[in-house]
């Protein structure tokens, strides 16, 4: 189910650094892409850097909308992640050429991708020569939400059997979020 995620802690959705699915909308139409190159900037306001290249659907809609989606998917989302990466929006409805479920956001037009772990609706903040120049976008954080099989007490608890978010190493090659580790606070010295 999804659960709101305090936008205090919406940078811990990205922090572990996935590839996130990133969907856009303007006038009627829509597009979903996946993106390794997303990472948290700030906290209040949360704040995201996302790499979207000039030649792309989804660069002509997010300028257009000034507005996206991030999402986290899963490994139970493997496949698709890698379809949206590897065809154009240009070239027909990616949602519906491969059966793409979505729901409504709550802030902004872009959908959101069911199934995902997370979703951060985000407003494109204005760095025209970031984005000019190096293809990069500035986005603030407007709502979150994280799937509460996975989201608890404000940070992710993947089992190690089950579905866990993804790491783009190359063309098709995927890593799977790994063992989680904790390493003892440091004690305070007097």
């Amino acid at each position: 189910m999804r659960t709101s995620v305090p936008l205090a802690h919406a940078y811990r959705l990205l922090n572990h650094g996935p590839t996130t699915l990133v969907t856009t909308a303007h006038g009627g139409r829509r597009n979903v892409m996946a993106a390794a190159w997303v990472m948290p900037l700030d906290f209040e306001p949360p704040k995201f850097a996302a790499v979207v290249a000039a030649d792309t659907f989804t660069r002509e809609l997010l300028d257009a909308a000034g507005e996206c989606v991030l999402q986290v998917p899963t490994t139970e989302q493997l496949q698709l992640t890698y379809d949206c990466g590897s065809r154009s929006g240009r070239d027909g409805d990616k949602f519906t050429a491969l059966g793409i479920g979505t729901s409504a956001a709550s802030l902004v037009a872009a959908p959101l991708v069911d199934g995902c772990a997370a979703w951060l609706e985000c407003r494109v903040l204005a760095e025209p020569d970031l984005a000019t120049r190096h293809d990069l976008f500035v986005l603030e954080c407007v709502a979150a939400w994280a799937d509460d099989r996975w989201w608890h007490n404000g940070e992710w608890q993947f089992a190690p059997a089950g579905p866990r978010s993804l790491h783009h190493l190359k063309g098709g090659v995927f890593f799977a979020t790994g063992e989680r580790l904790a390493a003892a606070r440091p004690r305070r010295s007097s």
